[in-house]
């Protein structure tokens, strides 16, 4: 919909130039074999995902224009990291009180990186969060010691595949009446009356959902700020809380999904072992949590493997025949933090839907007393 085709990690990525990379497109290198060291294990002898994760980073979802490769060489990382940190070094100095007025209808020029791409459109051409509030990531995902320039690895040109045709129009038929139920903050305002209730205003925007997709699932990387992801393991059921607006879901073991008429924000995850892989399927889904413009027909398998004491790859496949032409993977790791999550008190201090509910009150009583 709106938000997740305008601002989601696509979009972006699909139009920020790629100055970091230059001309240095070469082919993928050969995947190194995963580690097989000895893994902690629970009481029922699967593996213990137990422990908080940090997944910042900067590699996008989907592959920037003009990449036709997976993996970075080294020469390339160092010089994408260091853009960044050179970036962020510069955005932290002091503002100059002596500089110009930005351009008319704000500062248009062209992005060359992912984050660099994802912060304008995020704060909007007139600028947004600064540096000082953002904790973005510093470094690319590392696969199979692979360094990645996408999370998405199928499609192997490294981005969701094409909408059908019923979508755009179930999407456009949508967003007639209202605007789309996962549009981010700087979402456009939408058609008249798409605000008339609180009720249809944008669940990230209320401080329900995370926006980018950070709830799941797929649970991703959300490029801003609250990075972390926690597992809580018992043999029935797994908890999977997400720093970015507070979300928990509860994946309940060997169980069996529930029945069709029952629908979640998140969907309805079920999980099971296979070997030392934990394996969640998640259907159920609503309308309100439209992922990437999917319907309630949306399917997600979800693969968490320990690689290590202090990393867990992250497989996902989503899946939704109403909406794309094919199922599209991808992966990323989640390394271990002894970092503490904080509460995302998204609320406090936010005046603004309180202040339209009360002004709706106000005009519905001089109305009223006019016509008395």
């Amino acid at each position: 919909m709106r938000a997740r085709l305008l601002i989601s990690a696509g979009f972006v990525s699909a139009v920020a130039a790629v100055g970091w990379l230059g001309s240095q497109l070469v082919g993928a290198q050969t995947p190194a074999a995963r580690a097989k060291a000895p893994i902690a294990r629970a009481a029922d002898g699967h593996p213990d995902l137990q422990g908080v994760y940090d997944v910042a980073t900067i590699t996008p979802l989907e592959r920037p224009a003009g990449i036709t490769k997976l993996v970075l060489s080294d020469a390339e990382v160092k010089a994408m990291e260091g853009y960044e940190a050179q970036r962020t070094e510069k955005s932290l100095q002091p503002s100059d009180p002596n500089r110009a007025a930005p351009p008319v209808g704000g500062d248009r020029s062209p992005t060359k990186s992912y984050l660099e791409g994802l912060f304008r459109a995020g704060g909007g051409v007139v600028g947004g969060y600064n540096t000082y509030w953002i904790a973005p990531g510093d470094r690319v995902i590392s696969v199979d010691g692979q360094k990645r320039t996408s999370i998405i690895i199928d499609p192997v040109d490294g981005h969701v595949p094409p909408v059908k045709p019923e979508a755009r129009r179930r999407a456009a038929a949508f967003l007639v009446g209202r605007v789309s139920p996962d549009a981010a903050e700087s979402a456009a305002a939408g058609p008249p009356g798409a605000y008339d209730g609180p009720e249809a205003r944008p669940l990230a925007e209320r401080c329900l959902l995370g926006f980018l997709n950070t709830s799941g699932p797929p649970t991703l990387p959300n490029y801003f700020y609250n990075n972390l992801k926690q597992i809580v393991q018992t043999k029935d059921t797994i908890l999977i809380n997400v720093e970015m607006v507070h979300d928990a879901r509860i994946i309940r073991m060997n169980a069996t999904h529930l029945p069709s008429t029952i629908r979640k924000w998140m969907g309805d995850s079920i999980g099971h072992w296979e070997g030392d892989t934990l394996v969640v399927d998640t259907t159920n889904f609503t309308n309100k949590t439209m992922f990437n413009g999917s319907a309630e027909s949306l399917h997600v398998v979800e693969r968490f493997t320990r690689i290590d004491d202090k990393t867990l790859l992250y497989r996902f496949t989503v899946d939704d025949p109403t909406t794309w032409e094919r199922p599209w993977t991808g992966e990323y790791p989640w390394n271990r933090t002894d970092e503490a999550m904080y509460e995302y008190a998204c609320h406090e201090g936010n005046h603004a839907l309180t202040n339209v509910l009360r002004g709706a009150r106000v005009a519905e009583a001089d109305q009223k007393a006019r016509q008395q």
